[in-house]
């Protein structure tokens, strides 16, 4: 999608109603769905935010950010995510926790960022997370330096997200589960699943 189009429809984005579950469940793992939503505020999660970045590539293409996860010793070690993390103190709200996140991440100044709308929280059940997605756009082609809690900057053409080719299902093996069938996206080779597709499905069911 011509990034110009994708700014054309920005209004709409913002006024259209949010898909919330049912759209999130199209991509949940089993695991995820048997959270209810007052089973998770029992829980007491700790509060998180990430941000969708929409940019224009150097051919004028949509194109939005992911990274893959350094390796550490943790639930989500080398995983595919939008860049953000969980609330500090200074930040005001959740919003500025997914911008200085995004910065101290990938290095892209909250200044050459709008922020569009907040999509539906979603729920990390291994690390007790309730992660608030913000959508963001910059109008000029980013120029990434990642931190050490980055290993890859993953640039994903909006028109991949939107092609339902690029949806399947694969076995995951991780900490917390072992060989069970997770529907997923497929981008760049990378496999996309857990919260972050859940995310994604939101925002795709926004601007299909």
């Amino acid at each position: 999608m011509i990034f110009s189009d994708f700014i054309n429809q920005i209004e709409e984005l913002q006024q259209k109603q949010l898909g919330g579950l049912t759209s999130q469940f199209k991509l949940a793992p089993k695991l995820r769905t048997r959270f209810s939503e007052e089973l998770i505020l029992n829980k007491n999660p700790k509060k998180a935010a990430v941000l969708a970045l929409f940019y224009p590539d150097k051919n004028n293409q949509t194109r939005f950010l992911l990274t893959e996860r350094a390796s550490y010793n943790g639930a989500h070690s080398s995983q595919i995510s939008f860049p953000g993390g969980k609330i500090d103190e200074n930040d005001q709200n959740l919003q500025e926790t997914a911008l200085r996140e995004t910065y101290e991440e990938v290095g892209i100044s909250s200044k050459s960022i709008k922020i569009i709308r907040q999509t539906s929280d979603a729920y990390i059940p291994p690390s007790n997370f309730l992660v608030a997605p913000f959508i963001g756009i910059t109008k000029n082609t980013p120029i990434f330096t990642p931190n050490e809690e980055v290993a890859e900057v993953i640039e994903v053409l909006l028109s991949d997200l939107l092609d339902d080719n690029n949806l399947t299902q694969v076995a995951m093996e991780t900490s917390y589960m072992k060989n069970i069938e997770v529907p997923c996206f497929k981008l760049n080779n990378y496999i996309v699943w857990g919260a972050t597709a859940m995310m994604l499905s939101e925002i795709k069911d926004l601007l299909k």
